[in-house]
């Protein structure tokens, strides 16, 4: 068994010699050098487990070759030869970094117990010192799988929460479906005599101009009620359909180009990226436009003062995601779990009925929709659209 590596330093050859044959009798590798520099480029070179260093010593005494040892090679300990024998110098040995100090003349077997004595408490102590520094990587993997634990739980979080809203808006829109149709086969029967009796009044009133404004009025108000209730089946129940292959692509730009007139006379900058160009998807064309017409107007009512549209088209192997983001007011977090409940605005004039509408056709192909917001920085709903 190989030995550890002994570094002697001293500028007497006689020790150099003595302590060398005494040290590789004990089946130690010794290096030796005659001077505190050269010692310091053994060390450096070699790594040795322990110096035997001289304290006196021209040009470099061994008090400076000690401490530097000790400051830029940690783990190589120092045992230092002293012919002065005084307990001053030997705190102050200890205090800068020796492990042990041996007085000239010394004994040979004191010497190897010494040395040895160093040696062992050196592989104890690089053994803690390793068991230390393997409890803090532990430690930090630890804290690291906790953080990644934590992400995961939170991820979870809030895809048990974007699902169970998807399961609310899906309960909502098939009881508004249910609620919808009766209401509108029970409000349409009514609604269709008074259109009737209020052609026969405007027929007899003809020649009473103010009279037939009030019949003009009263038919103008039923065509109203027979429009909500049309958005109001909209919202809730797939009209007629016609699926053909659609590029989205297509549908969006064809979109943007029908607000630009809009969009130039309120000073609202268009940032469009279309990153790639999607396959086409089964569906209806119509419907496509629909959802982004809505959206867009939506975001245009919100910055009536200038700002900018964002519109970002990708896809990947199974889905193609389109974000419309504004830089209006933002919704307030208060309001953002029921923008897609029908009846729910905040515009002075609307029924509601927008973004319930876009739901509804997200869903009837498969897909999600999911919106952030910032009160005061603006919002930008996130669509995606299955390929398959």
């Amino acid at each position: 068994m190989v030995k550890d590596r002994i570094l002697v330093v001293d500028d007497e050859k006689i020790i150099l010699e003595l302590t060398s044959m005494i040290l590789k009798n004990r089946g130690y590798q010794v290096l030796t050098a005659e001077s505190g520099a050269e010692g310091l480029a053994v060390v450096e070179r070699e790594k040795p487990a322990a110096v035997l260093l001289d304290y006196m010593m021209p040009v470099m005494d061994g008090m400076t070759a000690l401490k530097q040892i000790r400051q830029r090679f940690p783990d190589t300990y120092v045992i230092m030869f002293t012919g002065k024998g005084s307990e001053e110098i030997a705190v102050e040995l200890m205090k800068a970094g020796a492990s042990d100090y041996i007085l000239k003349p010394f004994n040979n077997q004191d010497l190897v117990e010494r040395l040895e004595n160093v040696l062992r408490i050196r592989r104890i102590e690089l053994h803690n010192k390793e068991l230390r520094q393997e409890r803090e990587r532990l430690l930090r993997e630890i804290e690291k799988w906790n953080q990644e634990l934590e992400q995961r739980v939170e991820e979870k979080s809030r895809e048990l929460e974007r699902a169970h809203a998807e399961i609310l808006q899906a309960e909502k829109l098939a009881s508004l479906g249910h609620l919808s149709a009766g209401m509108a086969h029970e409000i349409r029967n009514p609604l269709n005599s008074i259109s009737l009796f209020g052609q026969i009044l405007r027929s007899g009133l003809e020649q009473d101009p103010e009279m037939s404004g009030y019949a003009d009025k009263i038919l103008k108000e039923v065509d109203r009620i027979d429009g909500i209730l049309v958005q109001l089946l909209a919202a809730s129940k797939r009209p007629r359909f016609e699926l053909e292959l659609v590029s989205v692509a297509e549908v969006l730009a064809g979109v943007l180009e029908g607000f630009d007139a809009q969009l130039a006379a309120l000073g609202i900058d268009v940032d469009s990226q279309l990153l790639s160009t999607p396959p086409q998807i089964l569906s209806d064309s119509t419907e496509i436009e629909q959802i982004f017409n809505n959206l867009i107007a939506n975001a245009i009512y919100e910055m009536q003062d200038g700002g900018r549209l964002g519109v970002r088209l990708d896809h990947d192997a199974t889905k193609i995601r389109v974000d419309i983001s504004d830089t209006g007011r933002g919704i307030p977090k208060e309001n953002l779990n029921k923008i897609f409940d029908p009846f729910f605005t905040t515009k002075t004039k609307g029924t509601g009925f927008g973004l319930s509408v876009v739901l509804r056709i997200v869903k009837t192909y498969g897909g999600r929709i999911s919106v952030e917001s910032t009160e005061g920085q603006g919002t930008v709903f996130h669509i995606e659209l299955p390929l398959s």
